[in-house]
């Protein structure tokens, strides 16, 4: 497992991005199938109403197997749809089998803005996030953005917020030991990986 404070944060978002991507297309695919086998029959998927998922880019694990199997069951599933202004902004839009997406400026495929099918995302039961890197004490490493730390920073001066529920996405390599964490970071209450659930430490 790698040792988090050996690195900086830049080295070790580097390092993690290269190990996700390393991972051949064959990989991913069983991937994606291993998460969907963790997570698609779990009562927590299967008891929310109104879910937030992410589409995969830069090698990050695939939870699309997890968006058709919600979509089935008759679950709102939205997606995080970058705002034009401010730029540093994203809001979640609901989103329908088939629909048709466009590439958002990072070059990820999001649905065409729509406010009126958009929620705030406290009102979600579930978010399912990607990161670049975790560790079992909730710790979630971002791309750097900083887009879904501002989304949730409301939790951070609420702190019996319930909702949503709060899950990381990843692939076992990107697991660490323990990151050290900003003040504006917001805590995951756990990350699931193709291989297994880690439910945050305290």
């Amino acid at each position: 497992m790698i040792q988090a404070s050996r690195y900086s944060r830049g080295q070790l978002r580097k390092l993690l991005r290269e190990a996700r991507k390393a991972l051949s297309p064959a990989q991913q695919r069983a991937a994606a199938q291993g998460l969907y086998r963790q997570l698609g029959q779990h009562p927590v998927l299967r008891r929310a109403r109104a879910i937030a998922l992410y589409l995969p880019n830069d090698g990050e694990i695939d939870p699309r197997p997890l968006l058709r199997a919600a979509q089935k069951r008759g679950i709102h599933t939205y997606l995080p749809v970058l705002s034009p202004w401010p730029r540093t902004k994203m809001v979640f839009q609901r989103i329908l089998p088939g629909e048709r997406l466009r590439a958002n400026r990072f070059g990820i495929a999001e649905p065409v803005p729509s406010p009126r099918r958009q929620r705030p995302i406290w009102t979600l039961d579930l978010v399912l996030l990607p990161l670049v890197g975790f560790d079992e004490y909730g710790g979630r490493l971002g791309m750097g953005g900083g887009f879904y730390d501002r989304s949730l920073a409301y939790r951070t001066r609420r702190k019996c917020w319930l909702k949503p529920r709060l899950l990381g996405l990843a692939h076992e390599c990107q697991k660490v030991d323990r990151l050290q964490q900003a003040s504006w970071d917001v805590a995951l209450q756990g990350t699931v990986t193709d291989k297994g659930w880690y439910r945050a430490r305290n």
